[in-house]
């Protein structure tokens, strides 16, 4: 890409907040008249029901076309369904619990029903068709639909969350955008024929560092819902409201360690309220202002930078998100690596070092919402997990992939550095090991003998089953796969640990 340190600016539009009266229309009012005093770029999505109510369309149109861009946000209203000729049955006229608010609670021809009618209301308010598809999470028979149908320029959903507001996303591409898989969304396309066409950018800039194991504690693990550390600007305890939170994050993000293009998304809901979110976003919108007039970010709006994804990579790129620091200490840095096959994060906490989460990608697992209707308040969209920090954590034992000596003891982990080896590769370094990041996989290398041993306290959750261990392949099965990886220097002991040869561990994604 040509520019590579990237901000999108998304804004997305209710038409009603059921859960506390407030002013919808200030915060549109007031985010279009601080981009526009600030010359930021950007882009506004609009629910069903902002769609069809004058007082954002008018307002809209008024907008210079080369500043401000239109979408669409794909979370289902009572309007919607009933311009559909679908039953609503939803406690509000829109309601977030995942069994009516969502795609996945409806049945395939419903889907496409709800999808053609709030496409077909964008073109008769905007004269054409919407590009710019988002929602918190969506299934996969929709977006194949409107991909084929429509063409999109760019999808966008959730950040990685567990439980949060009733539905999880949990092991997938961790930041920056990848082409989706048609068999399941929620996997980066590994081929060709499985690509949809349109990158899917992860939404709301999560903290690198602490957003991950948010709420987790050794004793008891994962947060059943967990918390929130993001960009969004009304999070003022810790995360986007935050003006020195706000300053590490930028300087984090954008530090340049990013292999294919730095990226977060910025902006808020009009549901917050303008009050809410106004010291937050005044603040994050100078800031872009400034670092953009230095040329160290582009501020645009989300189609854009969909389009020049797609003149620009064929497949999925790596990425990195690098963060040498974490917000409130210079001792901690994390490492996330996303690839079209797997994401591994390595994180290092005062010297003490862990791989901390690894998932492996598949794009023929099934949507768990192909051939069903979500029922519930609650959906999880997941991928395959060899290691979960999080959710394997329990019992007094923090869980991760652990490096030591042959006497079992932890290698402690020198200052972080990072190294952008070319054509998708880096290097990361701790002192007295390494680990080479590449596109099909990892290497861990030493001066000295080592061991990996993945160290986990709870089995309940998200906890894959051993189809078969050899010395140089270690096989696991989850959701109806089976994954695992491949030695080409060390060996596997155990299920769970392997050591090295010549100071070395190689591993290679596998899927059989």
């Amino acid at each position: 890409m040509q520019t590579n340190q990237i901000v999108n600016i998304v804004n997305f539009i209710r038409d009603v907040e059921p859960r506390s009266p407030r002013d919808l229309v200030e915060p549109v009012r007031e985010q279009i008249a601080l981009m526009k005093c600030r010359g930021l770029r950007g882009t506004f999505l609009l629910q069903y029901d902002a769609l069809i109510d004058p007082v954002y369309t008018d307002m809209l149109k008024e907008l210079d076309p080369a500043q401000f861009e239109f979408g669409v946000w794909f979370e289902i209203v009572e309007p919607q369904c009933k311009a559909a000729g679908i039953p609503w049955t939803g406690r509000f006229p829109w309601d977030w619990h995942a069994h009516c608010g969502f795609s996945v609670g409806y049945t395939k021809p419903e889907r496409e029903k709800l999808a053609d009618v709030l496409f077909e209301k964008f073109r008769e308010v905007f004269g054409v068709y919407p590009r710019v598809f988002g929602s918190w999470f969506f299934d996969s028979h929709t977006v194949r639909y409107l991909s084929d149908k429509y063409g999109l320029d760019a999808l966008c959903n959730c950040k990685e969350q567990y439980g949060t507001d009733g539905y999880t996303l949990w092991g997938g591409f961790y930041g920056q955008a990848y082409y989706p898989s048609r068999t399941n969304v929620f996997m980066p396309a590994q081929t060709e024929a499985e690509k949809i066409p349109a990158p899917l950018f992860r939404m709301l800039g999560s903290d690198p560092v602490y957003q991950y194991d948010f709420g987790m504690s050794a004793e008891n693990g994962a947060s059943k819902v967990q918390g929130v550390i993001t960009l969004e600007p009304v999070y003022n305890g810790r995360g986007g409201g935050v003006p020195e939170w706000v300053d590490w994050f930028m300087k984090e993000n954008y530090n340049g360690d990013c292999l294919s293009f730095g990226y977060a998304q910025a902006g808020q809901e009009n549901s917050f309220g303008w009050p809410g979110m106004k010291n937050g976003i005044e603040y994050q919108f100078a800031l872009f202002e400034k670092l953009a007039a230095e040329g160290k970010i582009t501020v645009e709006p989300i189609g854009e930078t969909g389009r020049r994804f797609k003149e620009t990579w064929d497949s999925t790129p790596p990425s990195a998100i690098t963060a040498h620091t974490a917000f409130d200490d210079p001792e901690k840095n994390s490492i996330w690596y996303s690839t079209k096959d797997y994401r591994i994060n390595l994180y290092a906490d005062h010297g003490s070092f862990r791989v901390r989460d690894l998932h492996v990608f598949d794009e023929r697992v099934k949507d768990p919402f192909e051939d069903r209707v979500c029922e519930s308040n609650e959906a999880a969209y997941e991928t395959l997990p060899l290691a979960d920090g999080n959710r394997h954590t329990g019992g007094g034992t923090v869980a991760g992939i652990r490096i030591t000596g042959r006497d079992g003891k932890e290698i402690p982990a020198g200052p972080m550095t990072f190294e952008d080896l070319g054509n998708g590769a880096a290097r990361a370094g701790y002192g007295a090991f390494s680990v080479l990041l590449k596109e099909d996989g990892f290497a861990v290398e030493s001066d000295r003998d080592f061991r990996l041993i993945y160290r986990f306290g709870k089995t309940d959750d998200h906890f894959p089953t051993l189809v078969e261990r050899t010395e140089k392949e270690l096989l696991l099965t989850a959701d109806g796969a089976v994954y695992g990886l491949s030695l080409s220097a060390g060996r596997f002991r155990s299920p769970v640990a392997a050591e090295s040869e010549n100071g070395r561990i190689e591993c290679r994604i596998v899927r059989k």
